[in-house]
């Protein structure tokens, strides 16, 4: 334990997700080592994003106006909708290249362990995008875990009544991955999911 003001930044730091109160520690003693202005830097590049940094007013991701750049953007196909549990998922799939869809931020997954239901999420949202009739696909790609499982159950179950595709992404074996390191789930998925190898 440190005395006053580095326990108190340790233990916010410590707060963060993904920071242990080791890794907290050591980025509290990097801060104190910097100059004066990188930290002054990073302070105002902090008290910024909470200031101009928003949501899409359409769909949920992050955004520095009213609508993201892939809402503004005329080159991405408007009839295909990629539904994502969070923000951080649009730039996972966007390193792809392989989308050019627009999406849709649900702000999380179904977890009643948790408290969050299907009013807590952005699904009130997602309908009325649907309601002029111009999306004809929706990719459902939330987390393959349990929450993510139970929403995309849920919201393929809600999307049955539209005139509409509902996919789901693929889920199986990572490329160069190891069998005997997969899960039974994983490995069930790969086996649901395999495919027929043409002959030359």
């Amino acid at each position: 334990m440190y005395e006053g003001i580095i326990q108190d930044l340790i233990d916010e730091l410590g707060r963060l997700p993904g920071v242990g109160p080791k890794s907290a520690q050591r980025i509290a003693f990097h801060i104190l080592q910097n100059p004066s202005a990188d930290v002054s830097r990073l302070a105002e590049v902090l008290v910024a994003v909470k200031e101009k940094v928003r949501f899409c007013t359409r769909c949920g991701n992050v955004a520095d106006q009213d609508l993201c750049g892939i809402c503004r953007d005329p080159r991405r196909n408007q009839a295909v909708i990629c539904v994502v549990e969070e923000a951080k998922d649009v730039v996972a799939i966007e390193r792809t290249r392989e989308f050019r869809g627009l999406y849709h931020v649900l702000g999380g997954a179904i977890s009643p362990i948790d408290g969050i239901g299907p009013d807590d999420l952005r699904i009130r949202e997602l309908l009325q995008r649907l309601a002029d009739g111009e999306v004809t696909e929706i990719i459902l790609a939330t987390d393959p875990n349990l929450e993510g499982e139970a929403t995309a159950t849920y919201l393929s179950r809600l999307l049955r009544t539209y005139d509409l595709t509902v996919s789901r992404l693929a889920s199986g074996l990572p490329v160069g991955g190891d069998l005997e390191y997969a899960d039974e789930v994983t490995l069930g998925r790969a086996f649901e999911g395999r495919r027929v190898i043409e002959r030359a």
